[in-house]
């Protein structure tokens, strides 16, 4: 029963922080839409855990912080909303790179698992 509570309790929180993000359009009007190809990689036999391609448009939320997708990691996660601004702000149109989560599983803290990505950024005219 707690566990499901702890379930619930995480949704809202994400739920709350996606709401708070604002809309694409809201936050860089001047960005028409963007693609996020991302592949997720653990540690073991198997290192490519997923491979996923997002669309953003202007009426996406703009949240970009994805969860660690292994189980059992604490406070980890991916966030590329840092790399995102810097590449508006710059007027950037691709970069690729990777991260690596920061979280904990099982008291070991790191080198469980990372995201590389590769974000192209379409801009619409200017105002």
């Amino acid at each position: 029963m707690a566990n499901r509570q702890q379930h619930a309790a995480k949704l809202e929180l994400k739920k709350q922080n996606t709401y708070a993000a604002g809309l694409l359009s809201e936050r860089f009007p001047h960005v028409a839409g963007m693609v996020i190809h991302m592949t997720y990689y653990q540690n073991g036999i198997n290192p490519v855990l997923m491979v996923r391609t997002l669309n953003v448009f202007t009426t996406s939320p703009a949240y970009f912080k994805m969860d660690c997708m292994i189980k059992g990691c604490e406070n980890g996660g991916f966030d590329l909303a840092p790399v995102i601004k810097s590449m508006i702000k710059a007027r950037k149109k691709e970069k690729k790179g990777s991260i690596d989560c920061k979280g904990k599983v099982d008291t070991v803290t790191c080198d469980h698992a990372s995201l590389a990505y590769d974000i192209v950024i379409k801009y619409g005219k200017t105002p």
